[in-house]
């Protein structure tokens, strides 16, 4: 009888081939995807590069153009009409236009002044009404983007060329997209008082897209999903692929993404990234067989290796087979000897039939010893851990006996349940029947709960103790595991016994000896009751921190933390320490924050230690010598976080901060305040403040405007309207010379400007004074 043998040698066959099938196939399709993704990867990269190169290209020449919107020349213009005899200015402005700088040779620039109906381009000035782009003009203005790039493709002059052959030569008309920036930027949607459109050549970007049969061709989609730069034939080709990455993009959200799809009748593989810069898509598309070319060579190297392990197994599974029934003829021919008397022979089964059978008679004899010791581990088992909590058993002495009790042995973290009933009145129950409900409540504990999760539930005293053991170490999902289990075992007491209990959660340990002290953490927690009333569960450790405050907004606090970040800033120690109480008062006081005070106040102290490196000052200076972490984990209490924050990063940040920088922010505001009241009357400018103080222009703009709240050029105009109410009231000086006075051009805009701030214009606001100083008439 050697079926056993047969069997063995046939199964030993499968299972050394389907492995090796399974393997080979898996590594070959392993292998050709880990090529195609570097493919891919490569050509994404590629793709990367393309964009980048491209949006360069377009930044260089919108720095360029705010340069020139931002620069004096333009601005002394923008509010009066250049006619023919400004030559001067026109050449001036001219000449900023061919300048603009970019990568991309500028083919033509267009500056319209819609206030004073002017269009200025590189080569000629003309009333804007006469111009044949005047419709085109002003749908640009009415767009609600202050820069935007309409990649319509339009047919423009090449002023390059008609330099380079004469003035008296046009050059030949070039295919171009347009850069279009309002005048002036803010406020978004408002009406433009002038433009400016610079047209460069589609072919500068054209030149950077890739187009080859290896790296594949790139071209680039606007936002609305037209290839702009696209040949009419490689527009119709690659139509569909065009509206599967609209349809991502648009539908799905998906900014980057891989597809494959078909054009012309041959697979390709779809690349695409939108930007964030501007909305355009750039595609790649590269033929399925530039990108699975490599992918032969492995197929047929893996096809070889798993022939040649094929053979091995063969060989191997017909010794090996021959090896490992040995022990089987040997455990065949001892089970022979066992038998007891009278039990019939193995007549014709096979070998391990005969040997289960065997097995299954020793099975049986072994289940009735083992029924006849379980009726009395129930009560062994309960005993050993009554002893365990009363302290009369050692972790040793536990840990021997928990293998033949069947209680958890693989567990990281332990943790107590300690159940209590509330109150018996108006229940069915009489308060003698305390006892009974309780040892009830224990057999449903021990009934709901596996037995890998806890060990046996007991009672003592007048609660119910069941100790649960868990693998996780992470302390909120274990917080999480302690409390769903004692929601399962308070809603099943409430389900059949109709009664209200509270459970008290102890901390999470490790080491059994530490049960009794876990057991006292509940009875704690459980005292919460008396401030929370009855029918809780409740963790020791948030009884301990006795959060029950109002919710608190982390909006608000969020809040507090920036007012302390520009105290900070500006230097004033008690603000940040007043604030700083009230930063604790949230955090420390509430219940939301219980937990996460720690977090929150690492999290301020990055915030700090940013501002010192934003100011050129090493951190090493605040904190050398000190883990931060560290020392905010280790503090206990409010007054110890207090003082840690105030003595030891608050004053010595405020001290670098002063050495630094000296209040620089507030002294410049002040200075430039100075001016403002005392030089109205002249003609002030950021650019004149900028020259005194010896600041940028940008930088005392932004300064000024986060100090005092308005920009520079709108504070000033109030101001001298300010005076200019103050001198129609005090003086008898005419509007025209009030005017004059404050530096404005024409009459009509100083009225217009003090019409808008008081409502009135400067003679009805002089008449109105008069008729109220107008005695009534009798």
């Amino acid at each position: 009888m050697r079926t056993y043998l047969l069997r063995l040698l046939i199964f030993s066959l499968i299972l050394g081939a389907l492995p090796t099938l399974f393997i080979g196939a898996a590594s070959y399709y392993i292998a050709t995807r880990g090529m195609e993704e570097k493919v891919n990867e490569g050509s994404m990269h590629l793709l990367l590069q393309t964009q980048l190169r491209v949006e360069q290209m377009l930044q260089s020449l919108e720095k360029s153009t705010t340069q020139f919107v931002n620069s004096s020349l333009l601005k002394s213009t923008l509010d009066r009409a250049l006619t023919s005899q400004d030559f001067i200015q026109v050449r001036g402005l001219q000449a900023e236009l061919t300048h603009l700088q970019s990568t991309a040779v500028v083919k033509q620039a267009h500056l319209v002044n819609f206030s004073h109906d002017w269009v200025l381009n590189l080569l000629a000035l003309k009333p804007l009404s006469t111009s044949e782009e005047a419709d085109t003009f002003r749908t640009y203005a009415g767009q609600s983007d202050g820069i935007a790039w309409n990649t319509r493709i339009r047919l423009a002059t090449d002023t390059a060329a008609a330099g380079e052959a004469g003035a008296d030569l046009p050059g030949a008309p070039v295919e171009t997209i347009s850069l279009i920036y309002k005048i002036p930027l803010i406020p978004p949607g408002s009406p433009s008082k002038a433009l400016l459109v610079v047209q460069i050549s589609s072919n500068d970007i054209r030149s950077v897209l890739t187009h080859s049969e290896t790296l594949g061709v790139h071209y680039i989609l606007d936002p609305a999903g037209n290839p702009f730069l696209s040949s009419r034939s490689d527009a119709e080709a690659y139509r569909n692929i065009n509206s599967a990455i609209g349809r991502r993009v648009q539908e799905l959200g998906q900014a980057q993404g891989f597809f494959y799809a078909e054009v012309n009748d041959r697979k390709v593989g779809v690349m695409y990234r939108t930007s964030g810069y501007n909305g355009w898509t750039y595609v790649s598309v590269v033929s399925h067989e530039a990108i699975t070319r490599e992918t032969k060579t492995i197929g047929i190297f893996t096809a070889a290796v798993c022939g040649v392990i094929l053979l091995i197994v063969l060989v191997l599974a017909y010794f090996g087979s021959r090896k490992m029934y040995s022990p089987i003829r040997s455990l065949l021919v001892y089970t022979e000897e066992i038998g007891e008397d009278g039990e019939p022979e193995r007549g014709r089964k096979d070998e391990l039939a005969f040997i289960k059978q065997r097995i299954e008679s020793l099975a049986v004899s072994k289940t009735n010893l083992k029924q006849l010791m379980q009726g009395q581990a129930g009560s062994l088992k309960e005993f050993c851990v009554l002893k365990l909590f009363t302290g009369q058993m050692s972790d040793n002495e536990f840990a021997f006996r928990t293998a033949s009790y069947g209680f958890p042995t693989e567990w990281n973290q332990l943790g107590v349940l300690t159940l209590q009933i509330d109150s018996l009145r108006n229940t069915r129950y009489k308060e003698q029947d305390r006892e009974l409900l309780l040892f009830a409540i224990n057999n449903i504990v021990d009934e709901l709960l596996p037995a890998q999760t806890r060990f046996s539930p007991i009672l003592l005293n007048e609660s119910q103790i069941t100790l649960l053991a868990s693998q996780t170490e992470d302390v909120q999902e274990l917080r999480s595991f302690f409390y769903r289990t004692a929601e399962q075992i308070k809603s099943t007491v409430e389900q059949y016994l109709q009664l209200t209990v509270s459970i008290g959660i102890s901390r999470p340990f490790t080491q059994l000896s530490e049960s009794p002290l876990a057991y006292g953490e509940c009875l704690e927690a459980l005292k919460s009751r008396i401030s929370l009333g009855p029918d809780i569960i409740v963790h020791f450790e948030d009884s301990v921190s006795k959060g029950t405050g109002e919710t608190v907004v982390y909006s608000h606090l969020k809040l507090i933390e920036e007012q302390i970040i520009q105290s900070l800033r500006e230097v004033h120690l008690q603000r940040v320490n007043g604030l700083f109480q009230q930063y604790l008062d949230a955090v420390l006081n509430k219940e939301l924050y219980a937990q996460e005070h720690r977090i929150l106040l690492v999290q301020l102290v990055s915030r700090i230690l940013q501002i010192v490196q934003e100011q050129g000052i090493s951190v090493r200076k605040v904190v050398e010598g000190e883990a931060v972490v560290e020392r905010l984990l280790r503090m206990q209490t409010r007054e110890e976080i207090s003082l840690w924050f105030e003595a030891r990063l608050f004053a010595p940040v405020i001290g670098l901060l002063a050495d630094k920088s000296e209040t620089q922010y507030i002294n410049i505001a002040d200075r430039m305040l100075a001016m403002i009241h005392e030089q109205y009357d002249q003609d002030l400018t950021l650019e004149l403040c900028a020259g005194t103080l010896n600041f940028h222009p940008v930088y005392l703009s932004r300064v000024f405007k986060r100090e005092v709240g308005l920009p520079f050029s709108d504070y000033l105009s109030e101001y001298r309207m300010k005076m200019a109410k103050l001198m129609l009231e005090t003086t008898s000086m005419k509007i025209s010379e009030i005017s004059d006075k404050l530096q404005y051009k024409n009459n009509s805009s100083f009225i217009r400007n003090f019409r808008r701030l008081f409502g009135v214009t400067p003679g009805q606001y002089r008449e109105n004074l008069q008729n109220d100083s107008r005695p009534p008439e009798s």
